[in-house]
C-alpha cells in the first residue's frame, strides 16, 4: 500500500483531521440550513459555528469507551462550544447523513485531483504521438512482427483511451457528488427535506433522489471503476514499454537515473522496475471493485459491513491512482526510444514484415491469391528459418520476376504502410484543441 503521507496532495484529503473537519462542515451546514427555515435562531448557530471545534485525540479518546465515531466526534465538539447553542449540532440526524455527505466531499475532491492529472496525461501522449508520427517501427500481433507502424501510432491508441478515462473519471465524479441529509431510514422523520437541498447546494452537491439510511453505493461502485480503468491504461503503457525493454527488443526503455542499480548479482541488469510496479499497482485497484460491487447489496435500509472495506478501498484507490498517474509520466517523460533498434528489428529476416505488400503486389499483377501466398509465404518460412533474407529469396523466384520484375524496392518501404496514418494525427490535434 502507497503511504498516504507520501503524497499530501490527494493524501491530506483522507487523514483522521481532514474526516472530522468534513463532518463539522457538514453539521454547520445543516445549522445553517435549519436556521434559514427559521428553525433555530441564526445568531445561536453562529455562535456554535465559531465555537465549534474539536482534537483528533479527544475524539479517539472517548471513541474508546463509546465505540461510536460519530458520538466521540458530537461530544467532543460539544465540550469545544460548552453552550447551551450546542443542542443545535447533530439535531434529527443519523450518523451517515454526515458521513456520506462528508464522504462524498472527500471523493469529490479527490477526483478532481485525478482528473487534472489525467488531463496533462492525456495532452502528454498527444503531444508524444506527434513528435513520434514518422518514428517507423514494427507493429506486432501475438508478440510476432506484423507490418510497420509508428511510434507516433501507437502513443495516440493511447492519448484517446486516456481521454475516455477522462470522461469516465469526471461521470463518476458527478455520480458520487451526492449528499443526504434525510435521517434514520431516508424518510425524513426528523428533518426537513428542505433541510437537505439547501444543505447540499452550500457544499456543492446535489441532494439524492431517494436514500435509506445512507447514500446508495452503487455510485462508490462507479468511482472504483473508472479509478481501475484508468489503472488498466496505466498498465497498458507499461507493459508495453516492459516488453519493448527486453534484451532481444530494446526499441523503448523507462528512465535509468545516474548512480541507479539494477541487480544486486548482475551489474549489467536494467530493470523496467518503474513499469512493472505500475503493473502491479494495477492489480490493486481492479481488486478493490470487487469491494465497491459487493458494498453495494445491504441488508434492508443498511448494515455496516460496506463501511470498513470503504474506509481500505477508497482512500487507498484514488491514492494509488493519482501516484500511478505521476509515476507514468515520470516514465513517459523519461523514455528513452532507440530508431535506430526499431530500424533494425523491421529489416530482421530480409524484410518479411512486408509479405503482406508483396502478396498484394502478386494479386494485382494478376497471380491468383492462393497461389501468390504459397510463393510469398514459402519465401518467408524459409526467412523464418535463417535460410536466406526474405527479399533474396523471392527475387529468387521466377514466379516473382515474372509478375513484379527485379525492382522490388518499392514494396519494402515502410512508407507505403503508414501512408494513410495522416488522418490519426489529425484526429490527435483535434484531441489537443478540446482539452486546451
Amino acid at each position: 500500500m502507497i503511504d498516504r503521507y507520501t503524497l499530501p496532495e490527494i493524501g491530506d484529503l483522507w487523514t483522521d483531521e481532514a474526516r472530522y473537519r468534513g463532518w463539522l462542515r457538514v453539521e454547520i451546514a445543516v445549522c445553517r440550513a435549519r436556521a434559514k427555515l427559521n428553525e433555530i435562531p441564526s445568531s445561536e448557530v453562529e455562535e456554535l459555528a465559531r465555537k465549534a471545534d474539536f482534537t483528533v485525540e479527544r475524539i479517539k479518546e472517548i471513541e474508546e469507551e463509546t465505540n461510536h465515531d460519530v458520538i466521540a466526534f458530537v461530544s467532543t465538539v460539544a465540550e469545544h462550544v460548552d453552550s447551551p447553542v450546542s443542542r443545535h449540532f447533530h439535531f434529527g440526524l443519523t450518523s451517515s447523513d454526515v458521513l456520506d455527505t462528508a464522504g462524498a466531499l472527500q471523493l469529490r475532491d479527490s477526483l478532481d485531483l485525478i482528473v487534472r492529472d489525467t488531463e496533462a496525461m492525456t495532452l502528454l501522449l498527444a503531444e508524444m504521438s506527434l513528435e513520434h508520427r514518422d518514428t517507423v517501427m514494427v507493429g506486432r500481433t501475438h508478440g510476432v512482427h506484423a507490418e510497420p507502424t509508428t511510434l507516433g501510432h501507437k502513443i495516440a491508441v493511447w492519448a484517446f483511451e486516456m481521454e475516455r478515462n477522462l470522461e469516465r473519471l469526471r461521470r463518476a465524479r458527478e455520480a458520487v457528488s451526492v449528499g443526504k441529509i434525510s435521517g434514520a431510514v431516508g424518510s425524513y422523520g426528523n428533518v426537513d427535506p428542505e433541510v437537505e437541498r439547501l444543505t447540499c447546494e452550500s457544499l456543492g452537491l446535489t441532494p439524492a433522489f431517494a436514500s435509506t439510511q445512507i447514500v446508495q453505493r452503487d455510485r462508490h461502485a462507479e468511482v472504483l471503476s473508472a479509478i481501475a480503468i484508468l489503472g488498466s491504461t496505466m498498465e497498458k503503457i507499461a507493459l508495453e514499454i516492459r516488453g519493448a525493454q527486453r534484451t532481444e527488443v530494446r526499441e523503448l526503455a523507462e528512465p535509468f537515473g545516474r548512480g541507479q542499480k539494477g541487480s544486486s548479482a548482475m551489474p549489467h541488469k536494467r530493470n523496467p522496475i518503474l513499469t512493472e510496479r505500475l503493473c502491479g499497482m494495477a492489480r490493486v485497484l481492479r481488486a478493490n471493485t470487487v469491494v465497491g460491487f459487493e458494498d453495494n447489496a445491504l441488508w434492508q435500509e443498511r448494515d455496516i459491513s460496506h463501511s470498513s472495506a470503504e474506509r481500505v478501498v477508497l482512500p487507498d484507490s484514488t491514492i494509488l491512482a493519482f501516484y500511478m498517474l505521476r509515476q507514468t509520466r515520470r516514465v513517459l517523460e523519461g523514455l528513452q526510444v532507440d530508431k535506430e533498434k526499431m530500424q533494425e528489428n523491421m529489416n530482421s529476416g530480409g524484410g518479411i514484415v512486408f509479405s503482406g505488400r508483396v502478396l498484394l503486389a502478386l494479386v494485382e499483377a494478376g497471380m491468383s491469391r492462393d497461389d501468390a501466398y504459397a510463393v510469398v509465404q514459402g519465401a518467408a518460412m524459409q526467412a523464418w528459418a535463417g535460410e536466406g533474407g526474405f527479399r533474396e529469396l523471392l527475387e529468387e523466384r521466377e514466379e516473382v520476376r515474372e509478375h513484379l520484375g527485379h525492382d522490388l524496392d518499392g514494396y519494402f518501404d515502410p512508407s507505403y504502410a503508414i501512408r494513410n496514418l495522416g488522418v490519426i494525427f489529425d484526429r490527435v490535434e483535434q484531441l489537443q484543441g478540446r482539452l486546451a
